[in-house]
């Protein structure tokens, strides 16, 4: 990130703001990306916990 002496104030703003949105658009993406993998690793732990119940049941019955 080089700032000519010839751009304007204005300029390097705009090429600020970009990069800060560029940055808040990646930091809700990588939020959604955790997101979605921890609603996934919570449906297979709800599978997994179910199962031993299963095993527990069909052990306490015989």
């Amino acid at each position: 990130m080089s700032d000519n002496p010839s751009d304007t104030a204005a300029e390097r703003i705009d090429r600020a703001i970009a990069r800060i949105e560029a940055a808040v658009a990646a930091r809700a993406a990588s939020g959604d990306a955790l997101s979605r993998r921890h609603a996934a690793l919570k449906a297979r732990m709800a599978e997994a916990v179910a199962a031993l119940d299963d095993v527990i049941a069909r052990g306490a019955v015989r």
